[in-house]
C-alpha cells in the first residue's frame, strides 16, 4: 500500500490535508493529492462536479510545504477525486486513500453527511484501502492546532488496514490536543448525535437560514463523542452497503398482499 491518495472535503488548500500529506511521506509513502478546489463539507459520498464542455476542471497546483507531490484541485465532490484517481486519472491508481484531517469530528450518526468519510468509503468500494482522519475541533480558530496527532495516529494505523474485510474503512477521530496528551485509542460504537446538528435559525420570505449548534446531548458511555470528550482518540470500522447478508422472511407473502 505504497500509493497514497490525500484527499478532504475542506479544501485542496486545508492546513490538515497539508499535514497529513506530509507526514504521510515522510513515512516512505508515494503521495499524489486530488482533493476538491473549494470546501465540500457535507457532500458525503456524492459525485458531484463543474464540468465544461463535458468535461471536469482539474486545476493543477503546487501546494507550500509540499515540494515535489503532484496536488490537483478537482472542482468536485471529494467522493468524485477519489474515484477519479482510483480510474488512474492523476497517474497509477492508488492502492491506499487518506481522506482528511478533517477540521471537526466525524463522529456519531452524522458521519452519513461527511465528505471526508465518503471519499474512503468511495475508495474502498473501488478496491482500495480507505481512513478516515478528523481532528475534534469546536471552534474558528485554527492557531495552534494539533493537526500532527491525528496525521501520526492515522499512519500508525495503516497496518490494521490490512487485516481488515474488502471495502471496510477505518473513521479515525483525534482530540485537539497533543499526542502525549491523549489518554489512548479505542475502539467505539457511533453515538446517536454527531457533534454538532443543524437548526432553523431563521424562516422569511423566499429564503431559509440555518445555523450549527452543539447537540448538548447526553453522551453514551463507549460512543465515540463520549470517548473523544474524555481525552480518547477512537477508531470505528466502517463497512459499504451490501457487506452484511440482511434476511428478510415473508416477501413472498408481501407480493401476494400487494397483487
Amino acid at each position: 500500500m505504497n500509493r497514497t491518495l490525500i484527499t478532504n472535503d475542506d479544501g485542496i488548500d486545508a492546513p490538515g490535508l497539508h499535514r497529513l500529506a506530509a507526514t504521510a511521506a515522510d513515512h516512505g509513502l508515494d503521495v499524489i493529492i486530488a482533493a476538491p478546489a473549494r470546501d465540500s463539507s457535507g457532500a458525503s459520498a456524492a459525485m458531484s462536479a463543474v464540468a465544461k464542455d463535458g468535461r471536469i476542471i482539474v486545476e493543477e497546483r503546487v501546494l507550500p510545504g509540499l515540494p515535489g507531490i503532484p496536488a490537483y484541485a478537482v472542482t468536485g465532490t471529494p467522493a468524485l477525486a477519489a474515484l477519479l484517481a482510483g480510474n488512474g486519472a492523476f497517474g497509477d491508481p492508488p492502492q491506499l486513500v487518506l481522506s482528511g484531517i478533517n477540521r471537526g469530528a466525524n463522529a456519531g450518526h452524522a458521519v452519513l453527511h461527511s465528505g471526508t468519510v465518503g471519499a474512503a468509503l468511495t475508495a474502498a468500494a473501488n478496491g482500495c484501502r480507505g481512513l478516515a482522519v478528523s481532528l475534534a475541533i469546536t471552534d474558528e480558530d485554527d492557531t495552534d492546532r494539533h493537526w500532527d496527532s491525528a496525521a501520526r495516529l492515522a499512519l500508525a494505523l495503516i497496518p490494521v488496514l490490512g487485516d481488515l474485510p474488502d471495502s471496510t474503512i477505518l473513521n479515525l477521530n483525534v482530540p485537539d490536543r497533543p499526542t502525549s496528551d491523549i489518554n489512548g485509542l479505542c475502539r467505539a460504537r457511533f453515538g446517536r448525535f454527531g457533534q454538532v446538528q443543524m437548526r432553523i435559525a431563521e424562516r422569511g420570505t423566499g429564503y431559509i437560514r440555518t445555523a450549527l449548534e452543539d447537540t448538548g446531548a447526553h453522551l453514551e458511555p463507549g460512543t465515540d463523542m463520549a470517548l473523544l470528550a474524555d481525552g480518547y482518540a477512537t477508531v470505528t470500522p466502517i463497512q459499504p452497503l451490501g457487506e452484511a447478508p440482511v434476511q428478510l422472511p415473508g416477501l413472498a407473502h408481501l407480493l401476494a398482499t400487494a397483487g
